[in-house]
């Protein structure tokens, strides 16, 4: 009889796991809270001081989270219509990301939990991206949620490209994950922005790049493709090419850039996307993978997006898109990796400390 009543006790707790996640690993302060699996509220905080200086400062990213972290978790909670006192664990950012802004993140997370007697789940920013396309929103006419993503069947191959990172991911599982290629310098993403800093372009750049090169042809300019082995990428010799080749036109015309600034763009967009398809289409061919995600803040580019489901649709692969909301940094997709951690019972120490770079 204690057993039955052990099993009927722990299947109702499982009903009823309400976790509240943190995300701080950058300049966005985000606070989300999920119920058995379902999304309730995502609210994000973004960082407008760092556009003039092109980029983001540590040191004032951390003080932003400072002041955003209270407003943003009491949104989150109200949103959800969800009380401290309910929370079953606090997830939380533990890294990889800067350290400074993480430690606001995971200071709170700790402090919080401690006060309500709760236990801490923490998720590595790298695998909760992934994680973004298993997020399941509350379905209402009135609720902000963008609508849920198709979810990948395991294993897949996710292509994980931001402003910090660019890798190829097999993921067998939840658990399970595991790089098959990465930048061996720059990522992506910074290859975006360091090139519209180059030509004038606001921070970030890669939405203006996106932009822009709607409206240019992307068979203007010719810029070098590396030949890196295997499946790693680099992403410096285009950043070089890029700059030397801007250099060696405003010789000649003070005013190339403007004058050709939407074909740069698209010419640009158009050779980083290609070399990260050609990676990705050799991995899911070797390993026979049909089932393709991608997931970052570079996830959000219209011509990546457009070029997958073309691959899917020449390949008949399946090809998963997150929905805009869960490309860039968010607490959604740290409240759905902590959930999962919740689940096996996969809790972190109250002395753990967060790791501004690690791998999955």
């Amino acid at each position: 009889m204690r057993i039955c009543i052990f099993f009927r006790t722990f299947a109702l707790e499982m009903e009823n796991i309400i976790i509240l996640a943190i995300e701080s690993s950058c300049d966005d302060t985000s606070a989300a809270v999920i119920r058995d699996g379902v999304l309730l509220s995502n609210v994000t905080a973004s960082q407008s001081v760092h556009e003039e200086f092109g980029g983001v400062v540590p040191e004032l990213a951390s003080r932003a989270h400072q002041l955003n972290i209270v407003p943003v978790v009491d949104a989150a909670l109200k949103r959800a219509g969800i009380q401290a006192k309910e929370l079953s664990a606090i997830a939380f950012t533990r890294g990889p990301g800067l350290l400074g802004s993480l430690l606001v993140g995971t200071s709170f997370a700790k402090g919080l939990a401690l006060a309500n007697n709760i236990p801490l789940v923490e998720v590595n920013h790298l695998q909760a991206h992934i994680l973004a396309h298993f997020i399941t929103p509350a379905q209402s006419p009135d609720s902000p949620i963008a609508s849920s993503p198709s979810t990948p069947s395991f294993p897949f191959l996710c292509l994980l490209v931001s402003g910090g990172n660019s890798q190829i991911v097999l993921v067998k599982s939840y658990r399970d994950m595991e790089i098959i290629g990465q930048t061996i310098d720059d990522a992506a993403g910074e290859a975006f922005d360091k090139c519209a800093k180059i030509m004038g372009l606001p921070y970030p750049g890669g939405p203006w790049i996106d932009r822009l090169a709607k409206e240019g042809n992307a068979e203007a300019f010719q810029f070098a493709k590396p030949n890196i082995p295997g499946y790693n990428y680099s992403f410096s010799g285009l950043k070089t090419s890029f700059l030397y080749f801007l250099r060696d036109n405003l010789k000649d015309n003070r005013n190339f850039i403007e004058e050709n600034k939407a074909d740069l763009c698209a010419s640009l967009q158009k050779t980083i996307i290609d070399i990260l398809i050609n990676k990705l289409k050799k991995a899911a061919k070797d390993l026979k993978v049909t089932e393709i995600a991608v997931a970052g803040g570079v996830s959000a580019n219209s011509g990546l997006r457009e070029a997958l489901l073309d691959l899917g649709r020449r390949h008949r692969w399946m090809v998963h898109i997150p929905p805009f909301s869960y490309t860039t940094d968010n607490a959604a997709m740290v409240c759905q990796a902590g959930y999962f951690k919740y689940l096996d019972g996969e809790f972190c120490p109250m002395d753990a400390t967060p790791y501004a770079k690690t791998k999955i």
